[in-house]
């Protein structure tokens, strides 16, 4: 039974207006819920939030406007995050990868709207599968990518993330294997986000993709994924660092089987 018809059993003898201003309440409470949830858990696993918010503003708005307000509401979010961890940021990663991403990522965002996106959706899936696998398999023989290889990480990671929107978990191995765990992790990776999504912005709204309808809807929940983000920071300050480890491997295996089976 759909939604309308439980309310209308539960609220009879109203008018469809009455049922239709009742169900726009209920989506925008759901909308708002998920976009904290989302926001709180990237704070405490460094990505995953996307995951979460796409698929209801896909509901909301369609396809071609919610990759734009998803990046306009993880630009508020991971800017929140940033503060909320500056005391731990390493800039020199953040300034490699922007050297490789920023160019990618307008390269990327002008392709947006014609590119085919199920087979690379898929390797991504497998990728990440992979990746936690290797980690387990050689515990004791981790790589540790030198630091001018972030620019090459940025330049793969906002391509693909101007086409699919995010691809957090594709950056979590290499940002932990730098080194960088709990607070360092989280707020260093979100400023090589932030620097991402504001480039891709630019060249959405270049191509005509980011409209001021969808810059308005991503500021609007804005609130939601700042608190999302403080809530995060505070999990994240009290979980051993083991645990935080273990939750971004269980996060990368599920967004691997969401990316290979989507």
């Amino acid at each position: 039974m759909s939604a309308q018809a439980w309310i209308e059993r539960l609220i009879p003898c109203q008018s469809d207006h009455y049922y239709s201003s009742v169900l726009d309440a209920l989506h925008i409470l759901v909308l708002l819920l998920v976009a904290f949830i989302a926001a709180t858990l990237a704070a405490v696993a460094g990505f995953g939030g996307a995951a979460v918010l796409l698929p209801v503003l896909v509901w909301s708005f369609g396809v071609r406007e919610a990759i734009p307000i998803l990046t306009v509401a993880q630009l508020v979010g991971n800017s929140s995050r940033v503060w909320f961890n500056r005391a731990e940021l390493n800039g020199r990663v953040v300034a490699w990868f922007a050297l490789g991403g920023v160019p990618t990522a307008l390269i990327g965002g002008l392709l947006f709207a014609k590119a085919p996106l199920a087979t690379l959706t898929r390797v991504l899936g497998i990728f990440l599968i992979l990746i936690v696998i290797w980690r387990h398999l050689r515990p004791q023989a981790q790589w540790r990518p030198p630091l001018p290889a972030f620019a090459a990480i940025g330049a793969g990671a906002s391509f693909l993330s101007a086409l699919l929107g995010s691809v957090g978990p594709l950056m979590a191995p290499f940002f932990l294997a730098y080194g960088l765990v709990k607070g360092a992790y989280i707020g260093t990776e979100a400023l090589a986000t932030v620097v991402m999504h504001v480039t891709k912005l630019i060249a959405y709204r270049g191509a005509a993709i980011l409209t001021w309808h969808a810059l308005v809807v991503g500021l609007l929940l804005g609130p939601l994924m700042i608190a999302g983000s403080f809530l995060g920071k505070r999990i994240v300050d009290r979980l051993p660092e083991k645990i935080f480890v273990g939750i971004i491997e269980a996060t990368l295996l599920a967004a691997g089987l969401i990316f290979l089976f989507k």
